[in-house]
């Protein structure tokens, strides 16, 4: 990576979001960080060079942010233990199409005659896009989203991947507000997802269940040859 791109982390404000920050503030980059929170957005040494306030629904107001990012994270959500309705809208809106929104919106940026670099976007969706995480609505969120991503990465033409990127990162469970019971250190995911999105994979694992590195990359490629027919014959265009 170069030391001179600008990084946009979502959620920014939570566990793995300021961990993420810090890493890369010491590894030389500047740090855009987008959060939900009015408070507590302080400007020093860890946290982002700068903090941008917004809300899912309004993704588009972010265009001129996110002009300026080279590499864009997409790291918001929420788990909310609940059986409510509202819980389900809430989860599918939030984690869901929000980031499918920010990912259409940076691949629009990505793809236009303005711009010049390579983008990339790297997109938590989380291993309970397939697998249980005692909580309905926060699998149905990460498995729509899930699916949505593998999509869009497997359906992008030759020319638009010139210019745009994309990566999928499962986690496992990781210790957080959200997650006080997580296994995985948000310190140590971090440095993992540093590590190995510095590779050409476009799926970036971090789990300690060793069945996610089985079944997702299986997914994958069932996804990509779908992808694959549906373009050959011309289904899709």
């Amino acid at each position: 990576m170069n030391i001179s791109k600008t990084i946009g982390i979502t959620g920014a404000s939570g566990a793995l979001g300021k961990e993420l920050t810090k890493l890369f503030r010491k590894k030389g980059f500047k740090v855009i960080g987008f959060t939900h929170s009015k408070t507590n957005n302080e400007i020093n040494d860890e946290s982002p060079n700068e903090w941008i306030e917004w809300e899912c629904g309004k993704e588009l107001t972010l265009r001129k942010n996110l002009k300026e990012i080279d590499i864009l994270i997409l790291n918001h959500g929420i788990y909310n233990l609940s059986s409510k309705n509202v819980n389900y809208e809430n989860s599918i809106e939030i984690n869901a199409l929000s980031t499918f929104k920010l990912l259409n919106l940076f691949e629009e940026i990505a793809l236009s005659k303005d711009s010049e670099k390579l983008k990339e976007i790297w997109i938590n969706t989380s291993e309970a896009e397939m697998l249980p995480a005692l909580n309905p609505s926060y699998e149905i969120s990460k498995s729509l989203i899930g699916k949505l991503v593998s999509f869009k990465k497997n359906l992008l033409d030759k020319n638009s991947k010139k210019k745009f990127k994309i990566k999928k990162i499962i986690l496992g469970p990781f210790k957080s507000d959200l997650n006080p019971i997580g296994i995985l250190s948000p310190v140590f995911v971090s440095e993992k997802i540093y590590t190995l999105a510095n590779s050409k994979n476009y799926l970036i694992i971090i789990s300690p269940n060793p069945i996610t590195y089985i079944l997702f990359p299986i997914k994958e490629l069932y996804n990509f040859l779908y992808c694959q027919l549906l373009k050959k014959t011309n289904f899709y265009s």
